[in-house]
């Protein structure tokens, strides 16, 4: 297994930084006038740190996600999943291929108040947005320019993604136009099913369906770590999270950037994996971060 490099005092700040935010809930206020939405305060829920990994970076964050939100993406998601597709597998003309790789369903969530939220909080997470401020300030629309559609994934009994990595492996993926590659990622649990919906029957209780990681070493098999983690694991399968509706992972996609060299290339230590769902159902959701600028036309307009 690969061991783990210490941070440099550059990193080592950055990290200091999204430990010290995560620890107060933060408010910013929707201030446009002719949103339907002028009331609504969004609000940052005091959630957990736990660092799993300093090389490659990836962090565990527990009550990432509120309940209302989770509740709020699940029911914007009703009846809008299609089947998933994998971006390296695009044919030239644009055709998407379907294969077995990624069996699970997904969609994308209209940027309405709670999303651009969510999005919020991901940015400040990452270190591009200081102090409060107001989602319609100029600072938060640039910095939101550099992220994805969020992005629903829902996996059912027997469904799975196969071992793959975010950043791109097709450079025609990852051109400058496009916004470039893939920096960071984050994935959230906002559905796990238990056997009831609404009070009634509803899908089994969630079995399988974690997120491994086979080239990131396992925290230590302590009774905090195992509430997060599957203890049952060998620890050579590197590690493997349990899905916990709220919480999320986060990790660095990309190696930092050497000198001489004018594009960051992919960490293969990223290499993780949706494991089969055995019973239940799980909704995930992706938030990923690109180098540069997503296109409007990617990016889709502000649901009010």
């Amino acid at each position: 297994m690969p061991s783990r490099r210490k941070h440099s005092i550059a990193g080592l700040c950055a990290l200091l930084s999204l430990l010290r935010l995560s620890r107060a809930a933060s408010q910013s206020v929707l201030t446009d006038a002719t949103s339907n939405a002028a009331a609504y305060v969004c609000q940052h829920p005091p959630y957990e740190v736990h660092l799993v990994s300093s090389s490659p970076l990836v962090v565990y964050l527990a009550g990432f996600v509120t309940p209302d939100e989770c509740a709020h993406l699940t029911e914007a998601a009703h009846d809008t999943f299609a089947q998933s597709a994998v971006a390296d597998r695009e044919k030239a003309d644009g055709r998407v291929v379907l294969d077995k790789v990624r069996t699970s369903q997904s969609t994308n969530v209209p940027r309405d108040h709670i999303v651009r939220c969510i999005e919020e909080r991901a940015l400040r997470f990452q270190g591009f947005l200081d102090g409060p401020s107001s989602l319609t300030t100029s600072s938060a629309s640039s910095s939101s320019s550099r992220l994805e559609p969020l992005q629903l994934v829902k996996y059912g009994r027997g469904e799975h993604y196969h071992y793959h990595t975010d950043w791109f492996t097709d450079p025609v993926h990852a051109t400058a136009a496009q916004g470039g590659n893939r920096v960071s990622s984050f994935f959230a649990y906002v559905h796990v099913s238990n056997g009831t919906t609404h009070g009634g029957p509803g899908p089994a209780a969630l079995r399988g369906g974690g997120t491994n990681f086979p080239l990131v070493n396992a925290p230590p098999p302590t009774d905090q770590w195992c509430a997060y983690t599957d203890c049952d694991e060998p620890w050579e399968r590197g590690v493997t999270f349990r899905p916990v509706q709220g919480n999320a992972v986060y990790w660095d996609n990309l190696l930092p950037r050497t000198e001489g060299q004018d594009t960051r290339t992919g960490d293969p230590r990223a290499l993780h994996a949706g494991l089969p769902v055995v019973a239940g159902e799980k909704i995930g959701m992706n938030i990923w971060t690109r180098e540069g600028t997503v296109p409007a036309a990617i990016r889709g307009e502000e649901d009010r």
